[in-house]
């Protein structure tokens, strides 16, 4: 007789409990995944897929994609650039391992410790708003075009940035900065020459991951009149022109595979 699992009444009540929980969310939800199998989705899912084949590929649409691609990799990497400029100095400010007040009573002074507060709270305000967001408020402001999606994607991924950069180093091994710190180092050299360097493999893997998160979010904010690739996309979709969307959805694979290809190359060349 096998043996009997000594946590199985513990599984099945966590069972019942995920389950209680789970079932009034998908029922405010109304999530019905069974309409995608009706003979009516299943026939308009069927046409729009065959109109997919073969994807468009004349001379004309394909440079008008590769400069909306081109378009796109720009707003994701000067949106980025933007993004890094401001979230270094946050981190700088909101991260607890660079505090010289710390050092002599092992506790943080009341003023720097408000003003990273303040600054996390910063932080927290920029990245609660999705960079969808601030780009349908942008178009308002800046008109249609790029411009509203890079500056979408620099106040919100400040946020995110500067958090998990903050995060990262609070992480990370403290002996370095430390020592620099009481022989009279600056925050700065600290970090450059203490922190970065014990953390520096994961700062750029997530950076890289981020940017690769930009590109994506780039091609998103094209629906709402942002530009670059996104917004070639709705056009195709608003005319039904599934060759030119197959073709459109080929080249945005393309693109994420070669920001972790990016990724992989960095990390390999760190280690």
């Amino acid at each position: 007789m096998p043996p009997r699992d000594p946590a199985w009444r513990s599984r099945i009540v966590g069972c019942i409990v995920f389950v209680l929980v789970l079932w009034p969310m998908l029922v405010q939800a109304e999530f019905k995944p069974w309409i995608l199998f009706d003979a009516q989705s299943l026939q308009a899912t069927g046409n729009f897929v065959a109109s997919f084949f073969p994807p468009a590929h004349s001379a004309e649409f394909l440079q008008l994609v590769a400069v909306s691609t081109w378009e796109t990799v720009a707003m994701a990497t000067a949106g980025m650039a933007l993004a890094m400029l401001a979230a270094i100095p946050m981190t700088l400010l909101s991260t607890e391992l660079l505090s010289i007040s710390r050092l002599g009573s092992g506790r943080v002074a009341r003023l720097p410790a408000w003003l990273r507060q303040i600054v996390r709270w910063f932080l927290i305000v920029l990245r609660s708003i999705p960079e969808l967001v601030w780009a349908l408020l942008l178009v308002r402001i800046v008109g249609l075009g790029p411009t509203a999606g890079v500056i979408a994607i620099a106040l919100t991924y400040c946020g995110m940035l500067g958090k998990v950069y903050a995060d990262i180093l609070e992480s990370s091994e403290a002996a370095a900065s430390n020592a620099l710190l009481q022989n009279g180092s600056g925050r700065l050299s600290a970090f450059l020459y203490g922190a970065l360097p014990e953390a520096s493999s994961e700062l750029l893997s997530y950076t890289v991951y981020r940017w690769e998160c930009a590109i994506r979010g780039s091609i998103v904010m094209g629906f709402v009149g942002a530009g670059g690739l996104g917004q070639r996309m709705d056009e195709s979709i608003k005319m039904m022109a599934g060759g030119e969307l197959s073709t459109m959805l080929i080249v945005f694979i393309l693109l994420v595979a070669a920001a972790d290809g990016v990724s992989a190359l960095l990390r390999r060349r760190l280690d």
